[in-house]
């Protein structure tokens, strides 16, 4: 006599959660990979664009700050207009941004292009976490989140080797590749992620501002302070940082409408579920630590 488990609140039963996921995965993957794989680009970018030292650097630093400062707003913006469409608008955002990188003809513009690329990994990360925890059941979501964890270490180990193999074609297409990746990602997810239901939020702004200043900080100082040679700026924005995300908490924890993160004691009673934006601390790998 076989079980049959039930699908989760917020998912129809129609639901094909595996697919689903490998769909999700496929998107992520590439954001991921796009944190290490300008690394050994470096030097040809540096030549084709006449750029210095300092100036290539941004175009990795440029790429994780754009992604680690908004991702809680992010992650609110999907429950309320849901996680589907959200992870839809941000893979459309992130694909033609990567084709606006290899198509870049100044350093400059390819830093802008970085810049909006980052935005659109934003948007995506915390909808992946989203989908899973609404369309897995309790008993089947650790395999699920073991799958999502996986790919996020194999990109990171993949990003260095797949642009050695670029580079050899050109710098640009160290970019130009995640275009036929973006549109298979978006037909798969548009055809096997489901639309799940969705939640009116207010946003809670003083968390807005404490955590984009907080993040942008720390990983600022974390990013470029062997550049500067752990200078007395880089000190001041990495303490800085951590002040400013140590008020975040705080804030949320005495937060009593709807904090980003539900911490405090009435959390239970104002979010009876996470938020995509409480899932969003949870996302691996930390931006930060790509190197």
């Amino acid at each position: 006599m076989t079980q049959t488990t039930a699908p989760p609140a917020g998912a129809s039963a129609e639901v094909r959660p595996w697919p689903a996921l490998i769909a999700l995965c496929i998107g992520f993957f590439m954001i991921l990979v796009d944190m290490t794989i300008v690394t050994v680009a470096t030097p040809d970018i540096m030549k084709e664009l006449d750029a210095s030292t300092n100036e290539v650097l941004w175009v990795t630093s440029a790429y994780l700050l754009a992604y680690a400062a908004p991702v809680l707003i992010t992650g609110r913006l999907g429950d309320r207009i849901g996680p589907k469409w959200m992870y839809l608008a941000g893979l459309t955002v992130f694909t033609l941004a990567s084709l606006w990188c290899g198509l870049s003809g100044s350093i400059t513009m390819l830093i802008t292009a970085r810049v909006v690329q980052g935005v659109g990994a934003a948007m995506i990360t915390p909808q992946t976490m989203a989908v899973i925890t609404r369309i897995f059941p309790p008993e089947r979501r650790g395999q699920a989140m073991a799958l999502w964890g996986a790919t996020a270490g194999i990109a990171t180990l993949v990003g260095p080797i797949l642009g050695g193999a670029l580079v050899g074609i050109g710098w640009e297409w160290i970019f130009i590749i995640n275009v036929p990746v973006g549109i298979v990602a978006f037909v798969l997810n548009w055809r096997l992620v489901p639309v799940l239901e969705t939640h009116e939020h207010t946003f809670d702004w003083l968390g807005v501002a404490l955590s984009a200043v907080g993040m942008f900080g720390l990983v600022f100082g974390l990013q470029d302070g062997e550049q500067r040679g752990w200078d007395g700026l880089i000190w001041l924005l990495i303490v800085g940082g951590l002040v400013f995300l140590g008020l975040f908490v705080w804030w949320e924890a005495r937060n009593r409408k709807e904090p980003l993160v539900p911490l405090g004691s009435s959390a239970t009673a104002t979010s009876p579920s996470p938020t995509s934006a409480s899932r969003a601390w949870a996302s691996p790998p930390p931006p930060w630590a790509s190197p």
